[in-house]
């Protein structure tokens, strides 16, 4: 949700006012089309399909969604689903003995046999938590010297989190006035799902009405009432709700469901096998765009058309912890995955160390790490996002591929307004705006983000692997990285202060957007 929503009081006017234009009308699968036939920045997957691949032999791929969950039973996942064949579904034991019992599609890091974690805090409130025993009634002058580094990260990071909860409290009260408006108008107009004709008719009582009126007039030019409610209105209420009740609140702890012990990181077995959880809408989405069934006729099309998917959830509604990512990525190794993808990321870690330590095994195992760049719209040169490639101590995994977000259109809109970026951080760009995919229930959802872009790099990772066989995790790095569609024009980036123009070839190593036709090109040169 775009944060210029929740500006100044006006009691709700000025902010219904300013709210802007949502189209739902792009195409569905545009990730996946070629911007020479189809006029749109996909990264030509169809065309590298009809001209490049027909006829020609593939093996399947196991990639792994590191992520929320994923659904087994959906209708466009089921037939592309990793399947554990050593072990016998429903028997209660470890029938291959690798620690983790019944774990047929995957496994879970956060649950146990009373149940799995929904909502999370954010890594800054747990380490305010952690700190707030030692620090919270000392000041600078009662602080051992050795221990007032520690204090003044202690009053940095407390400083932080204050504020973001103060200012989730006034996203939350606004955003309700938002809501409220709106149901209110609703509950008049008479109608659960109101048309745009409805609200045409509408009269309203007063300004505030006259508003919610004018902007369901315009978004509803292209959208239903639902499609508009329940992606725009919900989520941003939701946002802000999850955030005052469990992301910021340092009094909220959910991990006692789990079992182990959060402190120690070098646990490995703990967990259940409910790898869709409590909430597999994310998860699902980034399976989705990897590998959704190509030829059954239902729903929308994967980028790769041979591969596996393995549900491995290690990310809350909220912030993951080092210990889980850690443990996801070597359970997905030791399972025979060849593509991990990260969808989730951070400001804060709490152990680096366990989490390099996981991610040089999966760079020995010839693993390709596929991770998004983050959605706050920020330099990755000046601000963090963990997980990295950078080691504690120097050194960068060598199999790493950092992911930002574009748009379908050849203009200074490119960059979707929300992607991180980074000259050096940010490895390739690749579509993550209004994508199209599976979400629970056998049902479709357009989301947008890097999480989104991060599966379309890794089902390419996966379709190259699967055509090329042969190739290693660091030659198709390179594969990816080297037949990149420059992009030429300058791009507008905001900022806290203002508006600046950048060459486009500024947000990234590589300055392109990912392309299927010419990296499999490339991989056949590779591969002679």
């Amino acid at each position: 949700m775009n944060k210029n929503f929740f500006c100044n009081r006006g009691v709700y006017v000025a902010l219904l006012a300013a709210m802007p234009f949502v189209s739902f009308a792009q195409k569905p699968n545009w990730q996946n089309l070629d911007l020479k036939a189809d006029s749109t920045f996909g990264i030509s997957t169809e065309k590298a399909y009809n001209e490049l691949l027909k006829g020609k032999k593939s093996v399947p791929v196991i990639v792994a969604v590191l992520d929320g969950g994923v659904d087994i039973q959906h209708e466009d996942l089921k037939s592309v689903l990793w399947v554990n064949k050593k072990e016998k579904a429903g028997n209660g034991k470890d029938d291959d003995k690798n620690g983790y019992i019944d774990d047929v599609n995957g496994w879970n890091f956060l649950g146990s046999s009373k149940g799995s974690i929904n909502y999370e805090t954010l890594e800054l409130t747990r380490l305010v938590r952690r700190d707030n025993a030692k620090f919270a009634n000392a000041d600078a002058t009662s602080v051992k010297a050795n221990e007032l580094p520690a204090f003044e990260t202690y009053q940095k990071n407390k400083t932080e989190l204050d504020q973001e909860l103060a200012e989730a409290k006034t996203g939350l009260e606004r955003f309700s006035g938002i809501k409220n408006a709106i149901d209110a108008v609703v509950k008049k107009i008479g109608k659960e799902k109101p048309t745009r004709e409805d609200f045409q008719a509408f009269k309203p009582a007063d300004e505030m009405e006259t508003n919610i009126q004018r902007i369901m007039v315009a978004q509803l030019k292209n959208a239903s009432f639902e499609e508009f409610y329940n992606s725009q209105i919900v989520p941003g209420y939701d946002h802000y709700k999850n955030q005052v009740e469990y992301n910021l609140n340092v009094d909220y702890d959910p991990r006692g469901i789990v079992g182990d012990d959060p402190n120690n990181s070098k646990e490995r077995f703990y967990g259940n096998n409910d790898v869709a959880g409590p909430d597999a809408k994310h998860g699902s989405h980034v399976g989705g765009i990897i590998g959704a069934a190509r030829t059954n006729n239902l729903g929308i099309q994967g980028v790769a058309d041979n591969v596996l998917i393995m549900g491995v959830r290690n990310t809350p509604n909220g912030d993951e912890r080092d210990k889980d990512v850690a443990n996801g990525i070597r359970y997905a190794v030791d399972n025979g995955a060849k593509v991990i993808n990260m969808s989730f990321g951070k400001s804060f870690s709490w152990d680096k160390a366990i989490v390099d330590e996981a991610v040089k095994y999966a760079v020995s195992k010839d693993v390709l790490l596929i991770h998004a760049a983050g959605n706050d719209n920020k330099d990755l040169e000046v601000d963090s996002n963990f997980p990295s490639p950078d080691y504690i101590g120097g050194g960068k995994a060598a199999t790493w591929i950092t992911v930002g977000a574009s748009s379908w259109t050849n203009d200074d809109k490119i960059k979707a307004n929300f992607s991180n970026y980074g000259k050096t951080k940010v490895d390739v760009f690749a579509p993550g705006v209004d994508i199209n995919s599976t979400v629970p229930g056998s049902k479709y959802e357009k989301l947008s983000g890097t999480s989104m872009a991060a599966p379309v790099v890794a089902g390419l990772a996966a379709l190259i692997r699967s055509y090329y066989p042969k190739l290693t995790a660091v030659q198709v790095k390179d594969i990816i990285l080297k037949s990149v569609v420059k992009v030429n024009q300058s791009v507008q980036i905001k900022t806290d202060t203002d508006t600046k123009t950048v060459p486009f070839s500024e947000l990234s190593v590589t300055g392109g957007i990912v392309n299927a036709y010419d990296a499999l090109k490339l991989a056949a040169e590779y591969k002679k």
